[in-house]
Parts: C-alpha cells; structure tokens; sequence
C-alpha cells in the first residue's frame, strides 16, 4: 500500500492513478493530520510525502514517522517544489529514502517507488526500537545513545523497552512490576524507582525523557 499526501487535489489523482494502474493499491491525502488519523488504523509501505503541506508540513512530518518507534522504519520519498541542493540535502539527512523534483513525470514517480522498495527489501527488517539517538537492537538485545553503547542489567534493559514501545504511556509502579518482574513478584516501590535512577544515568543526555509522574509512577516523555 503506498499513501501519497499531497494537498493539490489533480496532481494527487494522477499520482494514485498512475500507482494503481501500476499495480500498487493507493490511498491520497489531502493534510498530515488526514493521514495521522489513518496511522492509527494501518500502516503503508511506503508514504510519497509533499513539502508543502497545509498546516504541518512534509519536513514536519517526516520527523515525526522517524520519531516514533511503529513508523520510523516506513520508506518515505519526499516530493518538492523547490528542488534546491539544501532541500534535497535536508530530507535525505532527516531520514528520506529518496526525493522527487516537482514537476516530476508519474512514470520516473513509480520508478523511485519500485527502487526505494526493492532496497528496503534487500536490507531486510531490522528490528529496532528508537527514539531519537537512543536505540534498542531487538536481535542483538543491545542498547545505544548516540551511537555509544549502553550496558544494562536485565530488568534495566526491559524498562527501557517497556518504554521505548510506550512513548507517552505512564505506568504505575504496580504496572513495572507485572511487565518486568512479573506479577508473582513481591517487592517495595523502591524497587522499581532504583533501577528507574540507574536507567536514567546509564543513557545519559535520554535520562530526563523519564519523567517521575507524581502519585503515578513514571513515563517515557518524547517532545519534537
């Protein structure tokens, strides 16, 4: 399924038409929020992201898919008007598999699409939770801060985890214990807030995204 966000409404249907004579399924959107709102329910294969966008913009929201742990791993090619170095430089840093200069042929549109697939493809799934620098290698069972590798003790490893796959979520102390130490498991409330302070200092700069949720319990806070 490859989503095109694109506010001009005929460059949208030949965008989608061109796919879904193709053989691709598409879906068009007007506005980021049209296409959050549809996040929640499915996930693309790949987003064709416009720059300009009304209300957030493509850049705006192409580091948001990055931010967060379910989307940072959906292909993205960005699609601008401007088609200056800086522009193309920008969204490749943020993370764009590909771009597109507008006007750009629908023909060399699903050419990019085939090739980003294929790569994607071929790189195989890594999976991987990330939340800016800091990174949990679910394969390797290892943890890095910016590119710095991070020792942790098993509960402090599946803290972290609880965490990164629940940005915003809080937890009641009574919740940590059943998701990581089990729900046979007796123990005091300072159980929990020791190896929430270890956490903290052992991923550095990250720690602060833990915040202490007064009368709760705790909660991984992720701001842009």
């Amino acid at each position: 399924m490859i989503w095109c966000v694109e506010d001009d409404e005929n460059i949208r249907f030949l965008e989608l038409y061109t796919l879904q004579q193709t053989g691709y399924e598409a879906k068009g959107f007007g506005s980021g929020s049209e296409m959050w709102d549809q996040m929640k329910k499915e996930k693309p294969d790949l987003v064709i992201l416009d720059v300009m966008l009304p209300g957030e913009d493509g850049v705006e929201i192409l580091q948001r898919l990055r931010n967060f742990p379910d989307t940072r791993s959906i292909p993205v090619i960005m699609a601008t008007a401007k088609g200056t170095e800086y522009d193309k430089v920008q969204s490749l840093d943020l993370g764009a598999d590909d771009y597109l200069v507008k006007p750009f042929g629908m023909m060399e549109m699903v050419s990019r699409v085939k090739a980003v697939l294929r790569r994607v493809q071929a790189q195989g799934v890594k999976h991987l939770l990330q939340i800016k620098g800091l990174i949990i290698n679910l394969d390797e069972h290892t943890v890095t801060a910016d590119d710095q590798k991070v020792v942790l003790t098993y509960k402090e490893y599946e803290l972290l985890k609880l965490f990164l796959s629940n940005p915003g979520i809080a937890f009641t102390r009574e919740q940590l214990f059943d998701e990581v130490w089990g729900t046979e498991y007796v123990g005091e409330s300072r159980t929990v807030d020791m190896h929430i302070r270890t956490l903290r200092q052992k991923i550095g700069a990250y720690g602060g995204m833990i915040q202490t949720i007064r009368g709760v319990g705790y909660r991984l806070e992720v701001h842009p």
